[in-house]
């Protein structure tokens, strides 16, 4: 494995630290001389006895400098305190009696007489502005120079950290690429759940960046890019850190938003900033996750056309044609769209492998479930095996959060530890939301009932079905109530007998409403939906009409930007699609009126199963056992 010594940062060639030291001693300096000065001015003189001494005409010229008064005592003859002080001071100064300096304040108080005391005594007023202590003026002066001095110290370190990886001021085209080093805090394939083929594909590439010469001598040449497809929460992020942790290089993360900016040529910088920081580092990883934010076919203006972001792809794709066959850089990148990725990207030489992450199986997602709880305190009867059965299409963040909002639920029934309820409710919670506090009616909550009744009765007697495991009628999220069934196995291929049968499993609570009250409610909204889509795409892409046979049509598709259907998008004639429609039509209505034949001829257990709702609100797997005795 190459290594680099670090090379210790540069000094800067001014040492603004020394510089701001002197100008702290300077003005503290400033501050200590005029704070212990001695004081040998004038007398100090009350105010009082400085009009009376005006009144004797002992004082003949004052100098006003704000609310200070200063002058002298020409005569001798001043009785009181101040004709002694006045005395001393003339001792004390060697001067003549006559000639004594005094200095008093003005009150604060407006003094409307003062002028004309003085111009009735024929006492010369100067006026002067009062004089500033030598601090403040040092202070006041030198502030200006102060802020300049530490602009541009600021400046210059902002201007050396851009020098850096993260960039700054001065730092646009440098790369923000946040550096790992996974020897301290390593996070290796045991702390990825799951993914066995996936991590199966990566252990080559863990081999080769740690002996990257055992493979060199025999020609072999590590693939420049590894393209991880999957979902969102999959783990794509999570196992490019075990990629890096397992082969303990240096690992470069970055988000595909984060090379663009409003400036032009700044996205191409930073790639080529990152491509040289990882070759000086070298074996070592690069991680670019959401690549289809830059990397989307070039020239289509589909989302959105970006000069920037189109040569920004163009430096990538430079930068990867540029490896030679020595440097061990593995770039990784993960996406959630790989059909919006621009052909020049994902060929051979580039990204030479796909690698394509799925949803976790059952026994994945039992293994994600202990790898959460395992630092958690649980109960000895937990049933993790019956919760991966019962979190099919959840996601290994799915699951990680699931188990934290059973933790936070534990924590808020003051439990000592996770029980099955807690992750029951947690996945209640997940799958459709809060329990509302809804004021709900006696006749809503007998047609909820019944609705969620029929919808469980020809749930146990259809035989494609899936098995029952729970019917509630507590109100969740935007659902009214609940019917919740559990596939035995995985499945992998759906067949055309049991799609019929879940169509005809989604209209049931619409006909178990018309049977019993003679009329339907807005309660089957979302099973109408369902029931829709599923028949169109069992029409459109799956061929499974007679009618209209083995083809596929463009229908239903939402554009890969809008998320919604365009008129454009279609390739058929008008003539197809109304036979589409009515194929439509055919298939729901033949199961809906399928699943009214199953609730007519077991109108007993339909009221049996509507009333034990109405008593308990929610029935488990073994209530329903018990009510629905001849399963199937």
């Amino acid at each position: 494995m190459n290594t680099k010594k670090s090379t210790p940062p540069q000094k800067s060639a001014f040492n603004w630290q020394t510089l701001m030291w002197v100008l702290l001693i300077w003005i503290a300096g400033a501050y200590l001389l005029q704070l212990f000065s001695p004081a040998s001015g004038p007398q100090q003189l009350a105010y009082s006895e400085f009009k009376q001494m005006v009144r004797e005409g002992k004082i003949v010229e004052i100098t006003m400098k704000g609310d200070q008064i200063q002058g002298k005592i020409t005569s001798g003859a001043g009785s009181s305190a101040a004709a002694a002080r006045s005395d001393e001071g003339q001792r004390e100064a060697g001067g003549s009696r006559s000639a004594a300096a005094f200095q008093t304040m003005k009150p604060a108080l407006p003094e409307s007489g003062l002028m004309k005391l003085l111009e009735e005594n024929g006492v010369v007023v100067n006026v002067k502005s009062p004089k500033r202590s030598l601090f403040w003026t040092m202070v006041i002066s030198l502030l200006p120079w102060l802020l300049i001095i530490g602009f541009f110290v600021y400046t210059s370190r902002k201007f050396n950290r851009g020098m850096g990886a993260q960039g700054g001021p001065f730092g646009f085209g440098k790369s923000k690429a946040r550096r790992f080093r996974p020897i301290s805090s390593r996070t290796t394939f045991d702390h990825v759940a799951g993914l066995k083929n996936a991590k199966n594909e990566l252990i080559e590439i863990v081999a080769y960046l740690k002996a990257p010469d055992r493979f060199q001598k025999l020609g072999g040449e590590l693939p420049k890019g590894l393209l991880l497809v999957g979902p969102p929460g999959v783990g794509k992020t999570l196992l490019a850190q075990a990629v890096a942790g397992e082969a303990e290089v240096p690992f470069f993360s970055i988000s595909g938003s984060e090379f663009i900016e409003m400036f032009v040529g700044v996205g191409a910088s930073r790639v080529r900033d990152m491509f040289a920081n990882a070759k000086k580092e070298a074996p070592s990883i690069i991680f670019v996750d959401e690549l289809d934010s830059i990397g989307r076919t070039r020239g289509t203006g589909l989302g959105g056309g970006h000069d920037e972001r189109e040569q920004t792809l163009n430096q990538i794709l430079a930068e990867m044609d540029g490896f030679s066959p020595h440097e061990s850089v593995v770039v990784l990148a993960a996406t959630n769209r790989p059909d919006v990725l621009d052909p020049a990207l994902v060929r051979p030489g580039r990204f030479d492998r796909r690698i394509t992450l799925n949803l976790p199986r059952r026994n994945a997602r039992q293994q994600i479930l202990k790898t959460h709880l395992r630092d958690k305190p649980t109960a000895d009867d937990l049933n993790l095996s019956n919760l991966a059965d019962r979190t099919v299409g959840f996601s290994g963040a799915d699951l990680k959060n699931l188990v934290n909002e059973a933790a936070l639920r534990a924590a808020r029934e003051e439990k000592t530890h996770i029980q099955n309820q807690d992750l029951e409710l947690a996945r209640d919670k997940i799958l459709m939301g809060i329990e509302r506090d809804d004021v709900i009616t006696d006749e809503e909550k007998e047609m909820i009932a019944v609705h969620e009744a029929g919808h469980a009765l020809v749930a146990e007697r259809l035989p494609n079905a899936d098995p029952l495991q729970k019917v509630t009628i507590i109100p969740r999220g935007g659902a009214l109530g609940a019917t919740e069934q559990t596939p035995e196995k995985e499945r992998y291929n759906m067949r055309r007998q049991y799609l019929q049968d879940r169509i005809a499993i989604l209209l049931a609570g619409r006909a178990a409403e018309r049977i019993k009250f003679d009329d339907v409610s807005t309660g089957a909204a979302d099973d109408l939906k369902k029931a829709t889509q599923l028949a169109r795409r069992m029409v459109c892409q799956w061929g499974m009409s007679d009618e209209i046979g083995p083809v596929v049509f463009q229908r239903g598709e939402p554009h890969p930007f809008l998320g919604r259907e365009l008129a454009q998008d279609r390739d058929h004639s008008e003539y197809i699609a109304r036979h589409i429609d009515r194929e439509i039509r055919r298939i729901t209505s033949g199961m809906e009126q399928r699943a009214a034949e199953v609730l007519q001829d077991n109108q007993d257990r339909l009221d049996a199963l509507a009333k034990a709702l109405l008593e308990k609100e929610t029935l488990n797997r073994s209530d329903l056992d018990a009510l629905l005795q001849n399963r199937r």
